[in-house]
């Protein structure tokens, strides 16, 4: 896939903890982006956030349960990313939780795939 120029970024906020069934709302969206054939995805790990609902999420060591902020971030051309909205949106409503989707410009510089990395052979008979 050749991605080059205008293309545009989609940014989802959603919390750790969300879920689809017993699967885990972010990688829901980063396999429907997969299946759709997007670019790339990148899921990240925030340590600290707060959002609509005014509550502080944040990583300490005494917390046992934390819903730490999650950034699922894709890059396609732009008639992909709007028709994903949708999808996403629509996994954000199945999980039945908070969220904010965003839409910026990006202009891509490079993009390719790395050479295939071969596994390691194992001294173990």
């Amino acid at each position: 896939m050749e991605l080059n120029g205008d293309s545009k970024l989609l940014r989802i906020f959603i919390g750790e903890l969300d879920k689809i069934g017993h699967q885990c709302l972010y990688e829901a969206i980063l396999m429907a982006a997969k299946k759709r054939e997007l670019a790339g995805c990148t899921v990240i790990r925030g340590i600290m956030s707060y959002g609509a609902s005014s509550r502080v999420h944040a990583a300490r060591l005494i917390e046992i349960s934390q819903d730490l902020p999650i950034i699922v971030e894709i890059v396609d051309k732009e008639e992909k990313i709007n028709a994903f909205v949708d999808v996403a949106g629509g996994l954000l409503e199945k999980a039945g939780c908070g969220g904010l989707i965003t839409i910026e410009k990006a202009g891509v510089l490079y993009y390719k795939p790395g050479p295939k990395k071969s596994r390691p052979k194992s001294n173990n008979p």
